[in-house]
């Protein structure tokens, strides 16, 4: 007797579960064993695209969780991580604090920034609230600035690998590890608050606030909680950005930066956590996908000194075609693929007009 086929649901446990099918269990568990190989096979160039990955996937969750679920814009992403960055890099030069001590400081700096920075929010909606969280930028960016010139470190903050007892954290293969350790708990993090009351808050609120509000949800504590949760995870970003790159300067967290957080946001597709994840690997690998190109077609010599140029056109481009032709972004390409071949060998097809 043949077994009957699909997935049958008997209780929402089932439904809310991450790993719900098998074929999801078998496919994750092979993701992991080919990320746990590829430090040792990558070359060092590979393996640090894939540290900046990891990285960017921390601040791109932190941000959907605000913008994609929450719905509240903000534009002081950048501002965000230099905070983060900056309190290591203080705490180390002044008093010199451990690992240990900067990351969860770090962390207590961006969730305060995000209180102060989120009140606007219980007010401000679409462009003003964007233009407020545009001033923590250039308020963070001001006086990480000035520290530095006070201090005559024209150069940057140098910082000191992280220590743990007599263990340095040197090596990339080991920040390999580290890095994807913060990436995963981040991502776990923000998928199971987002199945709990506060994300179904969060939903709610960006769907329609004033409907959440007479549902009797208390939209100003969950639209602060948003800010605060989002500032907290992209501080923790940057204190490890710092720490991976050995030192902090105002020059690192341009406006550009959180033009990039928003295009992983945009381009990985508003609402998923798989989004901010695609997003994420896009947006790091496509400015040495178009350098690689530049290179290999035959192009004009004067566009070898333009690199930088052509790719914040190319940004640029992408962004625009994404919003015009694939708004739902990579997840939605994805979304397509997989039901293509679930469906497979049968067709979708719209029903005609005159039925």
């Amino acid at each position: 007797m043949p077994s009957a086929s699909g997935y049958f649901r008997t209780h929402y446990g089932e439904d809310t579960r991450l790993l719900d099918t098998r074929t999801k269990r078998v496919c994750y568990a092979l993701l992991v064993v080919i990320l746990v190989a590829l430090p040792f096979v990558a070359s060092a160039f590979l393996l640090d695209l894939a540290n900046q990955v990891y990285l960017a996937i921390i601040g791109a969750v932190a941000l959907m969780l605000l913008t994609g679920y929450a719905g509240q814009i903000s534009l002081g992403h950048a501002g965000l991580m230099a905070a983060g960055a900056f309190t290591a890099g203080i705490l180390f030069k002044e008093v010199n604090a451990p690992f240990w001590i900067t990351l969860p400081a770090s962390g207590l700096v961006g969730a305060t920034i995000g209180v102060i920075f989120g009140l606007p929010s219980l007010r401000l909606r679409g462009l003003y609230l964007a233009v407020s969280t545009l001033a923590l930028h250039f308020i963070v960016i001001y006086a990480g600035g000035e520290y530095e010139t006070k201090r005559g470190f024209s150069t940057g903050v140098i910082i000191a690998p992280p220590r743990i007892g007599s263990w340095t954290l040197e090596d990339p293969i080991a920040w390999y590890f580290v890095l994807g350790l913060f990436a995963a708990a981040a991502l776990l993090f923000g998928l199971n608050l987002l199945r709990s009351r506060t994300g179904r808050a969060w939903r709610a609120i960006r769907g329609r606030e004033t409907v959440a509000e007479a549902l009797g949800i208390p939209v100003a504590r969950y639209k602060l909680a948003a800010f605060v949760v989002s500032s907290m995870m992209t501080s923790v970003a940057g204190c490890l950005f710092a720490y991976y790159r050995g030192f902090v300067s105002a020059e690192a967290f341009s406006l550009f930066l959180t033009i990039q957080y928003v295009a992983m946001v945009i381009i990985g597709g508003i609402g998923s956590m798989l989004g901010a994840v695609l997003g994420a690997v896009f947006v790091v690998l496509f400015p040495y996908a178009i350098e690689a190109l530049t290179q290999v077609l035959p192009t004009p010599a004067a566009w070898a000194n333009a690199v930088f140029a052509i790719n914040y056109a190319a940004f640029g481009l992408v962004m625009i075609l994404f919003l015009l032709f694939e708004p739902q972004g990579l997840v939605g390409i994805w979304r397509r693929i997989q039901n293509y071949f679930l469906l497979w060998p049968f067709k979708q097809a719209p029903l005609s007009k005159g039925r």
